[in-house]
């Protein structure tokens, strides 16, 4: 059995190992990571060898803790790592380079369209009938996305969206509610099998499906980071925030949005959004203007060019193929941005 688990901002570890009697045998730790001293790396694989094969990624991560040798350095590597690794060894994951990854990038679409490509598609990969997917959203027209879960009427001032000229949609997916304006936002979504994320807890499968963004960052000077559970930042504040949704049916299906704050106005967004004291003071910030760093004045670039760096990062990384969305899959997600997406029943089903 062979599991890779690279942790944002660390170095790929890479495990294999058999399993014989219930226990793990034959146990490999390998990457490229740097460890002192060299016969830590063996004390590394003695921890995990005879370790039943359903300790989790906590317990092994204790083993290997407790028989490293004294002063033992660790860069690029964690005994939680190494854990994880092999969990999604035993898991039999995949990695992000078993597949053929394919781009959607299309014109702008309204706001209820997106959130119906976005399940439609996933459950497209769910059922083994279109390969792993980056979508890159243009939107049609300005909006407030609420989560699955959030009070319609806690999140938005129903007059001041009005005035402005913003729908309000509720996606299928958990999280907080984001201000949408065409120009100033970067969305995109990772619709994936389920095997890519396995032996992940949820919170690690975040962190895992962000990191390649992370480093897309990095090359436009910006340096990023993971904040749990579903935020990217930097030094001068937030500039994205992340959300999942799995997929039952078929093989299993995870979908990863984020939206990125390419520019804001932060005064129309404080008159549309209802943004509790409670929230704003978890953040650690006196106001929601200070929340959110936008990207156009930390990179320099046009929004255009930040989203083509993007995509060329990716590419590089995984390879990654023109695409678009079949005329069945449109058909279907049409029908669903009307029956759904646009009704009063879903965008108020928690009022």
């Amino acid at each position: 059995m062979h599991g890779e688990y690279k942790a944002p901002g660390g170095k790929l570890v890479v495990v294999d190992l058999d399993v014989e009697d219930g226990v793990l045998r034959d146990v490999r730790v390998a990457g490229d990571f740097f460890l002192e001293p060299d016969e830590a790396i063996l004390a590394v694989d003695r921890a995990l060898e005879g370790a039943p094969a359903d300790t989790d990624a906590s317990g092994l991560a204790a083993r290997i803790d407790a028989a490293l040798p004294p002063g033992t350095q660790m860069y690029g590597l964690t005994s939680e790592g190494v854990g994880i690794a092999v969990r999604r060894a035993l898991a039999h994951a995949t990695d992000w380079t078993d597949y053929a990854w394919q781009l959607i990038h299309e014109p702008p679409q309204s706001p209820a369209l997106h959130m119906a490509l976005d399940e439609v598609l996933t459950a497209e990969i769910a059922a083994g009938r279109r390969p792993p997917t980056l979508r890159v959203w243009e939107w049609g027209a300005p909006a407030v996305v609420i989560g699955s879960f959030q009070s319609l009427r806690n999140e938005v001032d129903p007059e001041a969206a009005a005035r402005h000229g913003i729908q309000v949609v509720r996606r299928i997916s958990g999280g907080g509610a984001m201000f949408i304006e065409p120009g100033n936002t970067i969305t995109y979504s990772l619709s994936v099998p389920d095997r890519l994320v396995q032996g992940l807890t949820f919170a690690d499968s975040y962190a895992y499906l962000d990191d390649w963004v992370l480093g897309a960052l990095g090359d436009m000077g910006v340096t990023a980071w993971y904040q749990p559970l579903n935020d990217i930042a930097t030094e001068a504040g937030k500039i994205a925030g992340a959300a999942q949704k799995r997929m039952v049916t078929g093989d299993g299906a995870v979908l990863h949005h984020v939206t990125m704050a390419y520019d804001i106005d932060a005064d129309k967004m404080t008159e549309v959004l209802r943004i509790g004291r409670e929230k704003l003071s978890d953040k650690g910030t006196k106001s929601a203007k200070k929340r959110v760093d936008p990207l156009r004045r930390q990179t320099g670039l046009p929004r255009e060019a930040v989203i083509e760096r993007m995509i060329a990062s990716f590419r590089q990384r995984y390879g990654l193929t023109e695409g678009r969305v079949s005329e069945e899959e449109l058909a279907a997600a049409e029908e669903l941005a009307g029956s759904k997406f646009s009704s009063p029943e879903w965008t108020a089903r928690v009022p």
